[in-house]
């Protein structure tokens, strides 16, 4: 399922979601957990009765000390130290007595510099799995690589952990430490029951501070942010949430975790009160698939879709409150062979209704791949069913292939394109990235559908293809007069030219609303 949207990676461990700091919210799926064991950090079997007993009544407290006091030492601070590459300007000095001054005598080029990252998690079992947030031990960009990620306890002592399984569609991944002996741990509860109101309780790692703990209740289950997706679906709260505080668990007055502190509406970039959580129903099935190795699975029909608004409402004499509006169909896929048109309103999947809390995107990711189902949907004012044989989810790398803004730039730009990060022979020899170009990325550029080549996505200008004016967008048709079908086909033909003693390669290069035109671009 994809989704009209922006992504964006946030390089901190919260996102927001407000204006100009508007980030992804990945929300999920639906399958209940009860766990029927006692609640609470554990650090052995023998030892849960008593740690029941310490657990308070529903219902509002005197105090959180007690069931703090019990929680805490599962909750751990969790850093990356991610390696950066960053383009340095060139020395306008270089050559003169004063060029170590401004950074020694050399053009500008790539700098390789160190950052960090900080978040909380929390471990489910005593032998040492962490949960936290995708988004907590990922690269913060394109050109930064995670060197090591360190899991810090209550008490100080760090652990080096191993990354067991990440879901960036969910933001779930899993950690192993090594503790060397039983650590404290806690269980996922049934946030299916969760209700308007109730009691919470999160800790985590605010500002890099340490373990730091707020209250507050429920405010709303299921909250969808507007940011669409199949996971925009969580359990908001007013209990404080801060930077720092993502990927540390929401826990109820029984002392389970029923959500994952993932992100927060922020006007300020601080909490106002509005906080999201990952319910743990939909956290809790996911997380025990990565701890097995397990592939996660998730539906696709093959649409671009977008919510119900009032207007579109109005101009389609439906209801406002049902429903999402298909803008296009992916040609070949689920939805087109079932027949679905781009211009169709999609009210009903498989007997259930598409609602602002159960999305489109909901409802087909959590159906299994390869299963038939029923689609009604409303054309042209008629209702009409239509079936649908849902597909397998491609993999992000493969979604990102289809989708390509050749306006779009890395938030660490420091020149109008992007730079090229790889090490591979076009990126070194050429100053240019490429990538295959698909039947969607030729629709997006202006091109025929059966156009062969490859696209441009990221230039360094200071290399010839950048002073000669290739940029990202353009479409390499061909390479010394042989057809370039991929980015290997390209590669091959630099080796080739630079085995016979060539120093410059002949590219014929499309851009969008312009004939084709052959440009010689020197090799380096």
């Amino acid at each position: 399922m994809t989704a009209k949207r922006k992504d964006q990676e946030d390089v901190k461990p919260v996102r927001y979601a407000y204006g100009l700091t508007t980030a992804l919210l990945i929300g999920g799926a639906t399958i209940s957990l009860v766990t029927g064991l006692p609640a609470g950090a554990q650090v052995a079997q023998n030892e849960s009765s008593q740690i029941s007993r310490m657990v308070p009544r529903s219902g509002a407290p005197a105090s959180f000390a007690d069931l703090t006091e019990q929680l805490a030492p599962a909750v751990v601070n969790i850093s990356t130290r991610q390696r950066v590459q960053v383009q340095q300007q060139n020395n306008p000095f270089a050559g003169t007595p004063f060029a170590d001054l401004f950074g020694g005598q050399g053009q500008g080029g790539p700098q390789t510099r160190e950052a960090q990252s900080l978040g909380s998690g929390f471990i489910v079992s005593a032998d040492g799995y962490v949960v936290t947030n995708n988004h907590v031990i990922s690269a913060g960009n394109r050109s930064a690589e995670v060197e090591s990620i360190t899991v810090t306890m209550p008490d100080g002592t760090e652990y080096p952990a191993k990354l067991i399984g990440k879901d960036p569609q969910s933001d779930l991944a899993v950690l192993k430490i090594n503790a060397g002996k039983a650590v404290p741990f806690v269980k996922f509860g049934d946030s299916a029951n969760s209700r308007v109101g109730d009691w919470v309780i999160a800790i985590g790692n605010p500002f890099g501070l340490g373990g730091t703990v707020t209250s507050g209740i429920i405010s709303a289950v299921y909250r969808n942010t507007g940011q669409g997706g199949a996971y925009d679906r969580y359990l908001q709260t007013d209990a404080a949430i801060n930077r720092g505080n993502s990927g540390g668990p929401m826990f109820d007055m029984s002392g389970n975790v029923i959500g994952i502190n993932n992100a927060i509406f922020s006007p300020s970039g601080g909490s106002v009160g509005i906080g999201f959580a990952i319910p743990a129903e939909t956290a809790a099935p996911i997380v025990q698939k990565l701890i097995r190795g397990e592939t996660i699975e998730r539906g696709y029909l093959g649409v671009r879709i977008q919510p119900i608004n009032e207007d579109l409402a109005d101009s389609l004499g439906i209801s406002h409150n049902k429903g999402e509006f298909i803008q296009m169909v992916e040609p070949g896929g689920a939805a087109a062979k079932a027949g679905i048109q781009a211009g169709d309103v999609v009210i009903e999947v498989d007997g259930k209704e598409v609602t602002r809390d159960q999305t489109l995107s909901f409802l087909v990711a959590n159906t299994a791949p390869g299963k038939r189902i029923p689609i009604k949907l409303i054309r042209n004012g008629r209702t009409m069913t239509v079936n649908a044989t849902v597909e397998q989810r491609p993999s992000d790398d493969q979604l990102a292939q289809q989708q390509f803004d050749p306006d779009a730039e890395q938030e660490d730009d420091q020149f109008s394109n992007p730079q090229p990060q790889g090490e591979g022979v076009a990126e070194q020899a050429l100053g240019i990235s490429v990538i295959p170009l698909t039947p969607q990325i030729a629709r997006q550029l202006g091109a025929s559908t059966d156009t062969q080549g490859v696209v441009v996505s990221a230039v360094d200008p200071s290399s010839d293809a950048g002073q000669k004016g290739l940029r990202r967008g353009d479409i390499i048709l061909s390479s010394n007069y042989q057809d370039v079908t991929s980015p290997e086909a390209l590669e091959k033909t630099v080796r080739s030219a630079k085995g016979s003693g060539r120093d410059a390669l002949l590219l014929r290069v499309q851009r969008r609303g312009q004939p084709a035109t052959y440009i010689p671009i020197r090799l380096r």
